[in-house]
């Protein structure tokens, strides 16, 4: 499933609007709402015949990314072919907008932590969005900084649907396990205070292990996203002897009946000691919780990094947001609901 941008309306973006770029026909503009799930640098190319193309963190390279949509868009027949849209900016001549940047500053920050707005999303603040999603990073092995990684592209549905996009960031020097829960927990109900309509605590690795670690505490999100949570290191590390243990008491010690569940799996994960069994451990939130949606090891996305996967992306984001908001949701074959 692929989640279109909202229907234009007076309160859409420009940059949102799929209706909105010129010259393009119903393919053109379906491919144009895909684009609006890409992480940036992003670039839209399209031409007067009606041709476009596009391309999405080429090598990381603002400048490579450009060329190769310009060039997508001439290899598909255009003619004269200019960016339209650039990250989160339409810049086609005569059309030109821009959106409101998110706070540089962090919202709050700690010893060893920041709530910091993320400038690569659309930004609405607490009064004009529909929910704010917390997200929260990996951490690695070796101990590298994943501080100011962008967060993977499911998260853009809940932006274009007008969720604001914050992230939590932790320093790898004292980034324990149990420091990060207490973060989270803190962050998100600073973001209670700060009067957002709905909270989603969502991450992916050791971040995703952390938004599980809030469910012990009612009423911090109306639902977690636990992409490919993890804790205990990849296969081989000796902490792997106990991550099912530390899995089931996360488990045991949920108690949020209010909050939508979702958790991803994926086949080839390194750092999942035993699929099936956490499996069975992760299907017990469905009566701790205000319903679960279990993503097993869902076909042809591979490894621990699975949930940047653009089949992820393009099968699960409008699925991953109707059931955060209590919707009935079609999730690759599965048809969910938010009950248990």
């Amino acid at each position: 499933m692929v989640l279109l941008a909202p229907e234009a309306h007076g309160d859409t973006p420009p940059l949102l609007d799929t209706a909105r770029p010129p010259f393009l026909a119903e393919a053109g503009r379906a491919d144009y709402a895909r684009f609006l799930l890409q992480p940036t640098p992003r670039v839209f190319a399209l031409s007067r015949d009606g041709a476009w193309g596009w391309a999405a963190a080429i090598e990381d390279d603002a400048t490579a990314t450009e060329e190769r949509a310009l060039e997508n868009c001439r290899t598909w027949g255009g003619t004269g072919c200019t960016v339209y849209a650039r990250d989160l900016a339409v810049v086609w001549p005569g059309l030109e907008a821009t959106l409101p940047a998110a706070p540089q500053r962090p919202l709050a920050s700690g010893a060893g932590w920041a709530l910091q707005p993320d400038p690569r999303f659309v930004w609405h603040g607490p009064t004009q969005a529909r929910g704010v999603y917390l997200w929260a990073h990996g951490r690695s092995p070796g101990g590298a900084d994943s501080r100011g990684s962008q967060p993977q592209p499911h998260v853009r549905a809940f932006n274009n649907a007008g969720y604001d996009v914050i992230r939590l960031d932790r320093d790898p020097a004292t980034d324990e396990t149990e420091a990060g829960a207490a973060w989270m927990r803190q962050a998100l109900r600073l973001l209670r205070r700060q009067g957002y309509a709905r909270v989603v605590a969502g991450g992916q690795s050791r971040g995703a292990w952390n938004a599980l670690q809030i469910l012990d505490e009612p009423g911090l999100a109306d639902a977690v996203i636990a992409i490919a949570p993890a804790a205990h290191g990849p296969r081989g590390s000796p902490a792997h002897a106990w991550a099912l243990d530390d899995l089931r008491r996360i488990v045991a010690s949920a108690h949020s009946p209010r909050t939508r569940v979702a958790v991803a799996n994926f086949t080839g994960d390194e750092f999942d000691p035993d699929p099936e069994a956490r499996a069975e451990i992760f299907s017990a939130l469905r009566m701790r919780s205000a319903g679960l949606l279990l993503l097993d090891r869902p076909r042809g996305i591979i490894g621990h990094g699975g949930g940047g996967d653009w089949r992820f992306t393009f099968g699960y984001a409008a699925c991953l947001l109707d059931f955060a908001e209590g919707r009935r949701a079609r999730c690759g074959r599965t048809e969910v609901s938010a009950a248990p």
